[in-house]
């Protein structure tokens, strides 16, 4: 049976299918580039036209509704406590490591088993993948 569709496909010929079945799926550049060599000046970021004062005042592009406008710039008070922390440090494994386990708060001990465990799964795999 293999061999009965090898032998079909010798009669094909490739190059009309070629040509019928192939297309294009891509942007094309609609004509000359503008300018000369090397210059990539159409790429250079442009000056804002947005005052200093509206830039203050609201969250610039952070929009997503088709007919919403820019949130303002809470002050400080209105924003939740956490969200200041979000961006806070956290401890290594290795730095969780040394530390006396039985002294640590519940935040770094349960970050402690998470990368702990993330860690002994890589070793596993990578003992297994040299197998």
């Amino acid at each position: 049976m293999a061999l009965t569709y090898i032998r079909s496909l010798r009669n094909v010929n490739f190059h009309k299918v070629v040509q019928i079945g192939g297309c294009r799926t891509f942007a094309v550049g609609g004509g000359k580039k503008k300018g000369g060599k090397g210059g990539a000046a159409g790429d250079a970021p442009k000056a804002s036209t947005i005052s200093k004062e509206v830039k203050a005042s609201t969250v610039v592009g952070a929009n997503i509704l088709k007919d919403g406008a820019d949130p303002k710039v809470l002050p400080d008070s209105e924003y939740p406590d956490w969200l200041w922390h979000l961006l806070d440090k956290r401890p290594a494994l290795s730095e969780l490591r040394r530390k006396d386990l039985e002294s640590l708060p519940y935040d770094d001990l349960k970050r402690f088993v998470k990368l702990d465990t993330r860690a002994r799964i890589k070793e596993n795999n990578s003992v297994r993948a040299k197998n």
